[in-house]
Parts: structure tokens; sequence; C-alpha cells
């Protein structure tokens, strides 16, 4: 009972401490999951990223529920994304009750042109962590290059770039390219 309750602490604070979105999170779920508490190897970390990416839903909660999951199997995955979803739940609930009244004063705009910059640098601090772990190879590279311009210059829908880049990645492994 002890660990379902640090996974729902753990989460909650990832949920009440961090803004932007799953991708700003991303960060955030890292430090506490792989380094501080050692519950996942990063690789496991970023796997979780991929299917919580192709998976319906927010991607931190998608993590959190894989985390919660592999700690303490179904409850740990219940309370590890009722933790995550907690905090949401209530801050939204009191900036929607008080939002229409505060939406318009100067200090509220520039507050969240801030929240907006620090989202950026957040989501771009995630991008290159990730990025380091994963385009690693000169194969990885070309699809990281190819799946860019696609995701950039084309009407491809990002749930079929991911599900192509995994067919790429099963194929090279099939036909002995390296793991990563």
């Amino acid at each position: 009972m002890k660990e379902l309750m640090e996974l729902f602490w753990v989460f909650a604070q990832i949920g009440v401490g961090t803004f932007g979105g799953g991708y700003a999170m991303l960060p955030m779920l890292q430090r506490e999951v792989v380094d501080k508490r050692g519950w996942a190897t990063e690789e496991e970390v970023m796997d979780y990223y991929a299917i919580g990416q192709c998976t319906p839903g927010i991607i931190a909660i998608n993590t959190a529920t894989f985390v919660g999951y592999k700690r303490k199997g179904l409850s740990g995955g219940i309370l590890a994304s009722l933790g995550f979803l907690f905090p949401s739940i209530v801050i939204i609930t009191l900036i929607a009750a008080f939002m229409q009244n505060f939406a318009e004063l100067t200090v509220v705009s520039r507050a969240f042109s801030g929240i907006r910059i620090c989202v950026c640098a957040l989501i771009l601090d995630a991008v290159l962590r990730l990025g380091k772990k994963s385009v690693v190879n000169a194969v990885s590279v070309v699809i990281f290059a190819v799946i860019l311009l696609l995701s950039l210059f084309s009407p491809i829908s990002t749930v079929w770039l991911v599900i192509g880049a995994g067919v790429c990645g099963y194929v090279i492994y099939l036909t002995g390219g390296k793991k990563k």
C-alpha cells in the first residue's frame, strides 16, 4: 500500500508541478522516474513515450500508467494515472470557475505568454534528451530526417508516421541491423 501511495503522490507532484501538456512534462517524468527513483531505465521510459504517442490520450498520463503498471500491476497503473490527473482536475476546475473574471486582465495575458515560452523550452529539452538517446547512427538519422520532413511538409497523419518509423525499425532489426 505504501508504494501505491508513493506512485500516486509522485505523479500528483509531477501533474501539479508542470504546465504545458504531455511533452512539457517529459523532462520531469524522466528525472523522477529514471534519475531519482530508478523505477524505469531511460530506454524503458523512451519506449513508454513511444507507445504513449501511439495510444489515445495524453502521452504523460499514458507514461504514468505504464510506470505504475510496471511497479505494482493494475493497481499501480490506476493510482499513478489518478495521481497525475487529480491536480489537473482541481486546477482546471478552479481556473474555469474564475477565468471569465480574469482572462482580460493584462497581468493574466502576460503570465500566459511567459508560460507558453517556458513550455516551448521544456518541449525542446525533452526533444534534445530523446534525440541524444534515439538518433545514434546513420540509419536512425535517415529515419529521423525522413519523418521530420514528412511531418513538416506533408499532410500525413502523425499516427502513420509513428507506425511507419516503427515498421522501418523492425525491418532493420529483422535484416540484421543494430538494435539502436
